[in-house]
């Protein structure tokens, strides 16, 4: 199975080969260099950036012209190698593919009058021509010779026509977009052909997964187009970043935050009716603890005593005892008694920490997380036990916040003291993350706050009638009147 990610390089100079006459004056090396680069001024400094890249590809067209004649010659087989492709990697220290590139780019570009070995079948004139003005790179090059090389029989006699319009947009566009229309020009040209590869590449999908020794699993996969962009669109708005606190950016990298963002799309389809059911049971995730492990783990912020671990079925790998405590605060319990061989003697009742109505009950005092300055995406909040239900705390709005993952571990981990204050919680940071461990208000009061702001600035008029409060309130003309409280009899 090929890299899931692949990069081109640079290659490096390779002895014994000459620069051009043609190079622009770089005005001395070493540290005279640096002395001349630091004088430009920002439009001197533009201008020769530019000025190099043509020279560059002005150069990498001569290369080619080498390489064709080179081919033309079969060095190769004089230096003992199978190919030209196989002496060229060996000769500048670059990849296979790389030098797969540059020999059918050279035998493309360059009339030799002769049979070549290697690998082609296209001629590139046009192509040739922009590469020697420097106009367009080796990688537009590529793009282009890949677009026809591809183009069915029937379409051959339009090749030329189609290497000129990819070169004139090659002028204006990155590799990268003039490979999409590139393709959407071999769409047009070939509607039977791109329907076997869209077939041939779903017939090549694969997913695969391990776990490795040291515990972690590792995914590789390969999708078709479609699938692919279902996981891009699924995946993207929960991997995005995180806003800035107090201007400090998001510390993830790409890969953490692609990492995040697959768990929390697992946790949304493991949440998700639609799922299929095994045994009459949602799939979920399972941890298998001793009952006794499991209190004096949740009991306590250290690390659990030996045998406090736990098992994740799913896997077969150990679990943490921190990782447990912080899964069981929302989490379905099923108690099971085992006998002295680990068979079950006994299974109670599963019972949800967080039934559906109170986690509704808390987004809506909490929203997503109630973390201070958390605005996590929507995703899967988790419903997180102030005091834990092993200690005796109540599965009650007033003993539960809602946090999102990131958090949820973040309290866990760094042992914060939460407490609600009038109905709001109330984070209290320890002592490593605020010396002063100032209480810190949670997030989602907009609609109270702003409340309590309007009554500040206009308060409510009320007038009083026997003894109750009655709010006046406009009405037009022929509408029945603002309801009033009952009298009491």
């Amino acid at each position: 199975m090929a890299p899931l990610m692949t990069a081109v390089d640079a290659p490096p100079a390779a002895a014994g080969v000459v620069a051009s006459s043609t190079a622009p004056e770089l005005g001395g090396v070493g540290s005279g260099l640096v002395a001349v680069v630091s004088s430009l001024t920002d439009e001197e400094l533009t201008a020769r950036i530019g000025e190099m890249e043509a020279w560059i590809r002005r150069a990498r067209m001569e290369q080619l012209r080498l390489i064709a004649e080179a081919d033309r010659r079969r060095v190769y087989a004089a230096r003992g190698a199978r190919s030209t492709q196989v002496w060229l990697k060996g000769l500048l220290n670059i990849d296979g593919p790389d030098a797969t590139v540059r020999v059918r780019l050279a035998t493309a570009t360059v009339d030799t009058g002769e049979e070549s070995d290697a690998v082609g079948g296209v001629e590139l004139p046009v192509v040739a021509e922009a590469l020697a003005e420097g106009v367009i790179s080796v990688d537009h090059a590529n793009v282009i010779s890949r677009c026809l090389s591809r183009l069915p029989e029937h379409a051959r006699h339009r090749a030329g026509e189609v290497e000129r319009l990819l070169v004139e947009h090659a002028c204006r566009l990155c590799p990268r977009d003039l490979a999409k229309l590139a393709d959407r020009i071999r769409y047009a040209l070939d509607a039977e052909g791109v329907v076997r590869d869209e077939e041939a590449q779903f017939e090549a999908r694969e997913l695969h997964y391990a776990t490795a020794r040291d515990g972690m699993l590792v995914i590789k996969a390969r999708l078709d187009r479609e699938s692919g962009a279902k996981f891009v669109a699924a995946l993207q708005p929960l991997a995005a970043p995180r806003p800035e606190e107090d201007g400090v950016k998001d510390p993830r990298t790409v890969g953490q935050r692609n990492a995040d963002g697959f768990t929390s799309l697992l946790d949304l389809a493991l949440e998700s009716d639609g799922m299929p059911r095994t045994g009459g049971q949602r799939p979920h995730l399972t941890v298998t603890v001793n009952y006794e492990d499991l209190a004096a783990t949740l009991q306590s912020n250290e690390l659990a005593a030996l045998g406090g671990a736990g098992t994740l079925e799913a896997t077969g790998q150990v679990v943490s005892p921190q990782a447990i405590r912080r899964i069981a605060c929302d989490s379905d319990v099923l108690p099971m008694v085992l006998g002295g061989d680990s068979l079950p003697l006994d299974v109670g009742m599963s019972q949800r920490t967080a039934p559906p109505h109170l986690r509704a009950a808390l987004l809506a005092r909490d929203g997503v997380c109630a973390f201070p300055g958390c605005d996590h995406p929507p995703g899967t909040p988790q419903a997180h036990h102030i005091r834990h239900w092993i200690d005796g705390g109540p599965t009650r709005v007033d003993n539960m916040v809602m946090l999102c993952a990131h958090h949820h571990r973040t309290i866990h981990t760094q042992h914060w003291n939460i407490a609600l204050h009038e109905g709001r919680p109330v984070f209290t940071p320890p002592s490593s993350v605020d010396p002063d461990q100032t209480p810190q208000p949670g997030g989602k009061a907009d609609p109270v706050v702003h409340k309590h702001a309007l009554e500040q600035l206009i308060p409510p008029t009320t007038n009083t009638t026997r003894g109750h409060p009655m709010t006046t309130c406009a009405q037009p003309v022929g509408t029945p009147p603002c309801p009033q409280p009952e009298t009491p009899r």
